[in-house]
């Protein structure tokens, strides 16, 4: 889901960079299980699957025009609350996963996502096959680490 966009404008000097393209509720981002991931029997490791959410939280993000580094410069942070993850199958080296991400609820301080991970490659071959599903809270914190509200337009 990567695109190139103009750099996102800031509302105010200072203030939280605004978006410079509709903020998606949806999105895909695919990932190539790399060897590193793996045990020793060439199965994806649970905790790799993290770094996948993240990825595909922001490349969701940067559809927008904004990247999380522009949050951050702002001083706007956001941290992992929640985090749910049901494994169904293995995933293992080489397998191409998409992870299919969704906005689903937030309010001024939280914002909700739930991912769909699936198989669409595997041995070079296109295949549609469900390995995991997985839900996020994250909470906008300021540079002190204390809660504060979201960017307007980012807020649901």
């Amino acid at each position: 889901m990567s695109q190139t966009t103009a750099p996102a404008s800031s509302a105010a000097a200072g203030g939280p960079p605004t978006p410079t393209a509709p903020v998606p509720v949806a999105g895909a981002t695919r990932v190539r299980v790399r060897y590193c991931e793996c045990d020793p029997m060439g199965v994806a490791h649970h905790a790799s699957y993290i770094p996948w959410l993240e990825m595909a939280r922001t490349e969701l993000l940067r559809g927008t025009g904004v990247t999380y580094a522009q949050l951050e410069a702002a001083g706007v942070f956001l941290v992992i609350v929640r985090l749910d993850v049901r494994y169904r199958r293995p995933v293992r080296y080489d397998d191409v996963v998409e992870v299919r991400t969704r906005v689903t609820g937030g309010s001024r301080i939280k914002i909700e996502h739930e991912y769909d991970l699936v198989v669409v490659e595997r041995g070079g071959v296109a295949v549609e096959e469900p390995v995991a599903a997985a839900a996020t809270t994250l909470a906008c914190v300021g540079a002190d680490g204390r809660p504060r509200p979201l960017p307007d337009w980012l807020a649901s």
